[in-house]
């Protein structure tokens, strides 16, 4: 059992029902936010034990996490498998466009990118098992509840899963400064598409490069020489839902 904290997360769970809520607990004297009296009705609805709790046993189930007067009990995150993400693109009739990201170890940063991949409408992400964050309560947090609505999966080997859906007729787009790599803008994204991301400060891995069709680098005018991978993340995505978009409407 996991405990999210904070109201985003704890509607965003309730509000998916992918996962097991076994127990809401609010603050005394919480004002009546409507983010707040939203959660108590999901939770009559579903019938959902709600518990008005001190602060004191709030800060004790949340542990670091802060929980704005509001925390749950619930399942652990279900994680999805790939075939499934490419059904949800075919069934809405949409071009695929996967996420993954080659070793991401803060979960704040994972969090940012998931919130952003939510918003752009990603159909999965696909995370390593080993050596980079999984989606964690803190995550789910951070991602203001959005990772409660993705598709996420954990593959033992990133670079084989990329050559399989390459296999599958996807691109696989990699975001990394290096000098063979074409300027973001520029790539069409008309095409069935992985976005890759590698982790902070190493980037992606040697196999995961040499698994692209095509590296990208985001261009910058001014004086430092990167972004934080949340941001580079938000600005690959976004031109790359943009791209797709825009192939379709011709």
């Amino acid at each position: 059992m996991e405990t999210l904290a904070g109201p985003h997360a704890v509607r965003a769970a309730l509000r998916a029902g992918r996962r097991h809520v076994h127990r809401v607990y609010v603050g005394h004297h919480r004002s009546p936010r409507p983010e707040i009296q939203e959660i108590g009705e999901l939770c009559r609805q579903m019938a959902v034990p709600i518990e008005s709790s001190p602060a004191a046993r709030l800060d004790g189930l949340a542990g670091r996490n802060a929980h704005q007067g509001i925390v749950a009990q619930v399942g652990p995150y279900p994680l999805a498998e790939i075939e499934p993400m490419l059904d949800a693109a075919e069934a809405c009739d949409e071009t695929p466009l996967l996420l993954a990201l080659d070793g991401i170890q803060d979960p704040h940063n994972l969090g940012a990118i998931l919130r952003t991949a939510d918003a752009v409408g990603v159909h999965g992400v696909i995370l390593p098992a080993d050596r980079a964050a999984s989606v964690t309560p803190t995550v789910s947090r951070v991602s203001a509840g959005a990772a409660e609505y993705l598709r996420v999966s954990q593959c033992t080997n990133l670079a084989r899963t990329l050559r399989q859906l390459k296999g599958s007729g996807l691109w696989v787009v990699g975001v990394e400064q290096v000098p063979t790599a074409q300027n973001l803008w520029q790539v069409a994204f008309d095409m069935p598409t992985v976005l890759v991301l590698g982790s902070e400060g190493a980037g992606m891995r040697r196999l995961t490069v040499e698994t692209c069709d095509i590296l990208a680098y985001i261009p910058m005018a001014g004086h430092v020489g990167s972004l934080n991978v949340s941001v580079a993340a938000s600005l690959a995505l976004y031109a790359a839902a943009r791209g797709q978009a825009e192939s379709k409407s011709k």
